[in-house]
């Protein structure tokens, strides 16, 4: 499950980065009342509460976010179980940062917000 879990979050962010980049190049986007003003166009007929939550996912922020879990999941990446010195004994894959069984906590989490996906993994 380890590298499946990374490849399903790569892929996941792979296809966020995606989107934010056909939707942004135009700025920051930001609520005026109950309206979202998108640099290239304005909508208006949002509750202010639901203009301020549009707004603050400009895809300039997402890109940033999708880039701070990408750093984190480098510094989580998986020491392989098979030909590991300092695992000769255990078959088992490990966090390089942590040391822990993979997938280890903070893998788990960045996995989280995708777990109603279709190809989420699953533990057995």
């Amino acid at each position: 499950m380890s590298q499946d879990l990374v490849t399903f979050l790569n892929a996941r962010l792979d296809e966020e980065a995606d989107l934010a980049r056909r939707c942004g190049g135009c700025g920051e986007w930001a609520a005026q009342g109950h309206t979202v003003d998108f640099c290239q166009g304005e909508l208006a007929g949002f509750h202010p509460t639901v203009a301020l939550h549009v707004a603050l996912h400009d895809p300039a922020r997402v890109l940033r976010e999708i880039e701070a879990k990408r750093r984190v999941l480098a510094r989580h990446e998986f020491s392989p179980a098979i030909g590991d010195p300092e695992l000769p004994w255990d078959n088992r894959d490990d966090c390089q940062y942590d040391g822990e069984p993979g997938p280890c906590d903070d893998v788990l989490d960045l996995a989280l917000p995708y777990a109603d996906h279709p190809d989420y993994p699953r533990r057995p």
